[in-house]
């Protein structure tokens, strides 16, 4: 059964949302704020995110970008704005679909049925996703380079993996640490830099030409696919 997750402040909304799924046998579970959302969907596994654009501690469209740095599950933001700017902004941030309040929940039930079965053709076509010279296989926490799978420890993984999220992009040691090292609360920032050392000799000994990774000083590292 799949896994949805609602992040939405008003409760007869919420109620309304988690009483349809249910009934369609979906597994739903509701978070009032962002940040507890957040967290959550770092800590469990959830096939779909269902997001209120205004909520108290932070806008759905801030949630999203957050949420890019670590997953890629497909999400549906809800909204009392309908404006043209503002389903552009949240397609942009990697939205995958976008109802406006007042909405059928009979139809968000069948937006959320077709988006799974997106994911589930996508994931039967090819596990593996190409960017660049890097191919990554999310369900099975497996990342190639140049053709080569990468034997990694967890936290390599892990690493790579948010790096992977959005090439080019920069992320600081905070987010880094935030990301990766959310279940080791005691390790300092220097850890990511040991990290990100190994990685570069693993990716080295495969092409000893290339140095993907980043170090943009002061900021933080980024990765390059090609």
């Amino acid at each position: 059964m799949a896994r949805i997750l609602i992040i939405e402040d008003e409760s007869a909304i919420a109620d309304t949302v988690l009483y349809a799924l249910r009934v369609e046998g979906f597994v739903a579970s509701h978070c009032l704020l962002a940040g507890e959302g957040l967290q959550r969907l770092r800590d469990e596994r959830f096939d779909l995110l269902i997001l209120d654009v205004g909520l108290p501690d932070m806008t759905g469209f801030d949630a999203c970008r957050e949420l890019r740095r670590f997953s890629e599950i497909p999400v549906i933001f809800l909204t009392a704005r309908g404006g043209e700017i503002d389903r552009v902004l949240g397609l942009e941030l990697g939205a995958d679909d976008y109802m406006v309040k007042p909405f059928s929940p009979r139809e968000l039930v069948a937006r959320v049925r077709a988006r799974l079965r997106r994911v589930t053709a996508s994931n039967v076509v090819d596990a593996w996703r190409q960017s660049g010279a890097f191919e990554h296989d999310r369900d099975g926490q497996r990342i190639r380079f140049a053709g080569v799978e990468l034997v990694l420890t967890r936290y390599e993984y892990r690493l790579l993996a948010v790096l992977l999220v959005r090439p080019g992009a920069i992320s600081s040691r905070e987010q880094l640490m935030d990301a990766v090292w959310r279940d080791a609360p005691d390790t300092d920032d220097r850890t990511v830099d040991t990290h990100v050392k190994t990685l570069r000799a693993k990716l080295r000994a495969i092409k000893p030409d290339i140095d993907p990774i980043q170090t943009h000083r002061g900021l933080g590292y980024g990765i390059r696919t090609h």
